[in-house]
């Protein structure tokens, strides 16, 4: 083990890499730097200096051959110095491990002195994952890191715990959602420097918030990737992945780039922990182990880092030991069906009996545990998982992938009714598994999120008509014409469609926006008094599915979980739509008080054995005081 304890009396973090450009010795000498390159498909490196802030470096220099493909060299610069790669004495590239690129994917990167950014809240270790409640957002689209500090407040006060920041890993152009970057260790110029990022953090940490971020492991963007040039090594030719040749994560020197990465964000940035998108893609499970037993062998004693998946394959055993939690798509993917009624794409795998599966995903985590799957060609999908607790489950009704990839984008609340919505709001933010808001969704926010890149060219085009045809088998849009109608993810006004307001204060709907603020705030608040503290050992007892008075299954259900003290927490949804006029049968009161309602008065017609369509009920034995919220958020407005 390589735990070293926290020193609240330390101000400045750095992550000594192995490769790249790292400064050497102390403030007050000459600075040096150590540039290191893994080329093992060049004959010969040389590093070029770029900038007058080097004067006596400036130019090309050679690079020492020390075997196994990596070239080397140490110069007489420091913090400023801008620099790339000259390959077989052509092609000029950044450097893969770049901390910064001043000037794009395609400029030179610039040396950075991590120490330079002075801490304040030197104290932060973090918070137990049982209090997390996640908010995603998108830096750019909130106006870079200093548009995001602005709102921190406002998230904290809202009964967040952590933000989760979209990749910021450097992109080409000013504007990307986040999945084409190709510089794994550069935060993107577009959004502010690298000491506003950590400022942005910093601050987050001094509001009580946890920050994570979403990292992608499994591919590369199509602009801006030199390695072809220099490591093919780096890929498994011949194995394909819908972006390339896949990654070779049985390479050391792969291995060791990726890993090196996660633990530069956690111990250079102190961030809490990250999110691995789509780690299925990655297609290693022994490596995605490894990677996790060495992260967490390297972090401070005495931190909360947490590690969460994004895994299509489900598989539970990656959470028994070695990561923190999984993005639960099959819950989305199940209560969309149900509020929305949509049955093509990826939901026709939910079609069939949502409300039992909405079931099986509240008793046993997910909805898919190694049965056949419809939309994967009738294969088994996923591993048992009731063995693991409800926290091992990041649940969520609205992200970034189920908005953005939306042909125009819409929110939930232009695809389902407000009551059905809150209804199920209800039981994101009060069942034990954990929750994810995505921005400015506790607004009740119907501005879309869009697919957005800043390509030119011919690959512009590409992106463009490719984004279109893959809508052409979806009947909304089986029409050429209709397609057309999907928005360029290049013109910059997709973007800007794509960017919430400030809020509150500017916008014709206030009083609507901040209803909806107040309901969410009432059931964090809920959460955070009652539920948070006894999730540590939570256990689910099970969820039945309800029917009506004459005996027909409806779409309501109650389930309900053991807490850490031994009290018992069991919630009572019924997403049946008011038009069917379907309330559903309650054969007995649940146990304890009421603690969380909507719509009002809910719990009268539950205490007379039924509950109404659009609803959303939580009990809990023991003592909850007088701690209780209803439905009803205007009584908190001003």
């Amino acid at each position: 083990m390589h735990e070293r304890p926290i020193d609240p009396h330390t101000h400045h973090y750095a992550h000594c890499l192995p490769f790249g450009a790292q400064l050497l010795g102390a403030a007050s000498t000459k600075p040096r730097t150590r540039f290191r390159l893994w080329a093992p498909s060049c004959a010969k490196v040389q590093v070029v200096i770029e900038n007058g802030a080097a004067h006596e470096a400036s130019g090309a220099h050679d690079m020492s051959s020390t075997g196994n493909g990596w070239f080397e060299a140490e110069l007489e610069c420091g913090a400023g110095t801008l620099y790339r790669y000259k390959l077989d004495g052509a092609l000029l590239i950044p450097d893969p491990a770049s901390r910064f690129q001043p000037q794009d994917v395609h400029g030179p990167s610039e040396v950075i002195d991590p120490r330079a950014y002075r801490w304040q809240h030197t104290q932060w270790h973090g918070r137990p994952w049982e209090e997390t409640v996640l908010y995603e957002l998108h830096v750019g689209a909130l106006g870079g890191y200093r548009g995001v500090m602005e709102r921190l407040p406002a998230i904290a006060a809202l009964g967040v715990t952590a933000i989760e920041l979209m990749p910021l890993n450097d992109f080409p152009g000013t504007r990307n959602w986040g999945y084409d970057g190709v510089l794994p260790y550069a935060p993107d110029s577009a959004y502010g420097r690298p000491d506003d990022l950590k400022a942005l953090i910093d601050t987050a940490h001094g509001h009580g918030l946890a920050v994570f971020l979403d990292v992608v492991y499994n591919h590369f963007g199509p602009d801006g990737n030199y390695l072809h040039q220099y490591a093919k090594p780096f890929f498994r030719e011949g194995t394909h992945t819908p972006w390339g040749p896949a990654i070779d994560f049985g390479r050391g020197e792969v291995s060791e780039f990726f890993c090196d990465n996660a633990l530069y964000w956690i111990d250079e940035f102190r961030f809490d922990g990250l999110r691995l998108d789509a780690v299925h893609a990655i297609d290693n499970d022994a490596w995605l182990r490894t990677f996790a037993d060495h992260v967490r062998s390297h972090v401070q004693h005495g931190r909360h880092v947490h590690l969460v998946l994004e895994n299509e394959r489900n598989t539970a055993s990656l959470l028994d030991t070695h990561f923190t939690a999984q993005w639960n798509d099959d819950a989305h993917n199940t209560l969309h069906v149900l509020l929305t009624g949509e049955h093509e794409g990826y939901y026709a795998a939910y079609a069939d009996q949502p409300i039992e599966r909405l079931a099986r995903i509240l008793g046993s985590g997910f909805g898919y545990q190694g049965d056949p799957s419809p939309i994967h060609d009738g294969q088994p999908r996923g591993e048992p998982s009731g063995h693991l607790p409800p926290t091992s489950f990041v649940a969520f009704l609205q992200n970034h992938d189920q908005i953005g990839n939306r042909a125009m984008g819409e929110r939930l609340r232009a695809l389902c009714s407000d009551d059905a919505l809150r209804a199920a709001t209800g039981l994101l933010l009060l069942s034990p598994q954990i929750p994810l808001l995505f921005m400015d969704e506790e607004y009740g926010s119907k501005q879309p999120f869009l697919f957005f890149t800043d390509y030119t060219g011919d690959l512009a085009d590409a992106v463009r008509e490719g984004r279109r045809k893959e809508f052409a088998c979806f009947s909304a849009f089986a029409d050429e014409k209709r397609r057309a109608l999907i928005p360029d993810p290049n013109d910059p006004q997709t973007l800007a469609a794509s960017s919430p307001p400030r809020r509150p204060g500017d916008t014709a709907d206030d009083k609507d926006a901040l209803e909806w603020m107040h309901f969410y705030k009432s059931a964090l608040a809920v959460r955070a008094k009652l539920i948070a503290p006894r999730l540590r050992h939570a256990k689910a007892l099970g969820a039945t599915v309800l029917k009506t008075a004459n005996g027909q299954q409806t779409n309501a259900l109650t389930a309900r979980w053991k807490l850490d003290d031994g009290e018992t927490l069991t919630i009572a949804l019924n997403l049946a739509g008011k038009q069917a006029g379907e309330a559903a049968r309650l054969d007995e009161r649940p146990a304890g008080k009421v603690i969380f309602e909507t719509p009002p008065r809910a719990r009268d017609r539950a205490d007379a054995g039924e509950l109404p369509s659009n609803a959303f009920v939580a009990w809990l034995t023991g003592d909850v005081s007088e701690y209780a919220f209803g439905h009803d958020a205007r009584k908190h407005v001003e």
